[in-house]
């Protein structure tokens, strides 16, 4: 029949592999699954991974300048496996499968081989995922423990779907992903980031279900997208538009709200794993989920490299399966004494030191203001001896400030902030803020970020009419805005403001220079740029695909002024900076 999708079997590279298996919902829709188990008769632990990046395709092919990039540098990724079922973001069932695991990837609601209307992040889709690790908890080839793993789309929705409890969740494994929908994915410092619409157009809507002939073939032969090419207008009708959706949501309401994670019913086990180039989408919630989760057993990690990396990488899936084989599987492996903080700490070649710790932040953190002097644009551990004051176009390159070079190496590891004393000649002003490393030549130090091969140290964001705080969740090193009003800004009136910058870490060796610059708009990498930067989907600017561009959000008129900036006793303003005390063990 013309359209229709049936189940089939095969036995080759060492699994019994299960096409299109049917997982029915509560509302009729049947979603798709591929199911990579061993070939014996047994009950397997579960790996369930639900997301809308076409199950059937493969990672080679969708993301080719990715993969080979990422099998030249780790070469350890594609050992040990034919690496024919590679799939964007998820495990290698060739890497899994023979330790007695069960995979199973699902096509979400509308995308690939799953019929329906893509929602993402969706309350629906959150019940979908709940439906699909309970059927999965239930099978004949299922021990009934099952865990998630994935990066990124398949971290952000375990947290999701963790706070609803499913009885057959057993343990987490979110990689790299977001856990505030407005924060960290929509409105940056309630500044509109135009990722989320650009990411839907090129990853989600080239495999939704119904491309059929005009989408690409799967890893086994089949159409990614469906067998049934339907035309442009049944598409349009089968999804949201989800650019056009968070446009109408300019504050944190309820649409927000109940896409984002109920820590206090988090409590399923979880090793959170986040990226410190993560700037802009994975590094922020993953940290939030170790802080902020009921989870009495619950681990943090944070690495480096592009945030597919290390997902793949032996050092990435050994972390996976230590865990996994610990509450999956009941192993007593150690796992239970694992440190609950596992650092890979950044130094300025690149390279990266593991390093474990106790809590976050990291205990005897030294706080250290580092105040703003416009007279010299410099940074320095006191007030301004004289008031001073820097105007800068509201839109612009913005002003920068930098210390002296070191005089012993220092290492900053943790969150940021800063609180500024501006006026605007509008009545609004967006501020970015970047934390910034210059060696002893004056080159700046940047990073292969999470999304982006040119990232700096930090970054930070705040449209100024958003200033206001929620004093129940604020600390010092992390403001928490509350995004629930707008407080337009009266022109030439002087303002307090606290802007919360992402956590980091570097080593900063002795003779190195730190700075904050305060921009009017996004940074800009001003090196060379590799062929592989050139290569990128979002380019390699610096800020990846994490822009805020949008001309209908940030009219001239309201944003385009002058933004003066003060500093001195009286308007102090600062850089809040996490460092840590040598000779950590």
């Amino acid at each position: 029949m013309k359209g229709a999708i049936y189940t089939y079997t095969e036995v080759r590279d060492g699994m019994r592999i299960e096409w299109d298996l049917p997982i029915p919902m509560d509302d009729g829709i049947v979603l798709r699954a591929d199911l990579f188990r061993p070939i014996a008769d047994g009950r397997y632990p579960v790996i369930l991974s639900y997301g809308p990046y076409g199950k059937g395709l493969s990672f080679q092919e969708g993301y080719t300048a990715q993969w080979n990039h990422m099998v030249e540098q780790h070469p350890d990724v594609a050992s040990g496996s034919s690496n024919r079922y590679q799939n964007w973001e998820v495990v290698d069932p060739e890497k899994w499968v023979p330790d007695k695991y069960a995979i199973l990837r699902v096509d979400s609601r509308g995308t690939g081989r799953s019929p329906g209307v893509v929602d993402v992040w969706s309350p629906r889709e959150t019940r979908d995922l709940y439906e699909c690790i309970e059927w999965a908890g239930v099978q004949p080839w299922s021990n009934g423990k099952v865990g998630l793993a994935g990066i990124s789309y398949y971290a952000m929705n375990q947290y999701q779907v963790a706070a609803l409890q499913p009885p057959h969740l057993a343990a987490i494994c979110p990689w790299e992903g977001a856990s505030d929908w407005y924060r960290e994915f929509s409105r940056h410092g309630g500044i509109l980031c135009e990722f989320a619409g650009n990411w839907y157009r090129r990853q989600v809507e080239s495999v939704q279900h119904g491309l059929g002939e005009r989408g690409p073939i799967g890893l086994n032969g089949e159409l990614v997208a469906g067998p049934e090419t339907l035309p442009p207008e049944t598409l349009a009708r089968n999804q949201r538009d989800l650019g056009a959706d968070i446009r109408k949501h300019p504050l944190l309401d309820e649409w927000y709200g109940e896409r984002n994670p109920d820590w206090s019913k988090v409590v399923v086990p979880m090793l959170t794993a986040a990226n410190w180039g993560g700037q802009g989408l994975h590094l922020r919630g993953n940290i939030a989920a170790f802080t902020e989760a009921a989870a009495e057993q619950k681990w943090l990690e944070v690495h480096g490299y592009a945030h597919w990396v290390e997902f793949y990488t032996d050092y990435g899936v050994q972390l996976q399966k230590r865990f996994f084989n610990h509450f999956l599987k009941g192993e007593e492996n150690g796992w239970g004494a694992e440190p609950p903080v596992q650092l890979q700490i950044r130094h300025v070649d690149g390279t990266f030191t593991p390093r474990p710790e106790k809590e976050w932040p990291l205990p005897g953190t030294r706080w250290t203001r580092l105040y703003l002097d416009p007279t010299d644009r410099s940074l320095s551990r006191e007030p301004a001896a004289q008031e001073g004051a820097l105007e800068y176009e509201a839109l612009g390159e913005g002003v920068t400030f930098v210390t002296p070079p070191l005089s012993v190496e220092t290492e900053i590891t943790g969150p940021m902030a800063a609180r500024l004393y501006i006026s605007s000649s509008t009545p609004d002003a967006d501020l970015f803020l970047i934390v910034r490393v210059f060696d002893p030549r004056g080159d700046e130090v940047t990073f292969m970020g999470a999304l982006d091969p040119n990232t700096p140290i930090a970054q930070g964001w705040l449209r100024a009419s958003h200033r206001k705080l929620d004093p129940a969740k604020s600390r010092p090193w992390q403001p928490v805005l509350t995004h629930d009003e707008l407080r337009p800004l009266t022109p030439g009136v002087v303002y307090e403001v606290d802007v919360e910058i992402w956590p980091s870490c570097i080593l900063v060796p002795a003779g190195y220079r730190v700075a904050l610059t305060v921009r009017g708009k996004d940074y800009a990498y001003a090196g060379p740029m590799t062929e592989f930067a050139k290569s990128f989907h979002y380019a390699g600017g610096g800020v990846g695909p994490f822009k805020h561009n949008d001309p209908d959000d940030r009219p001239p008129e309201i944003f385009g002024g002058k933004v003066t900036l003060y500093a001195g006793e009286s308007h102090p303003s600062y850089l809040l900076l996490p460092v840590i005390p040598g000779q950590r063990s």
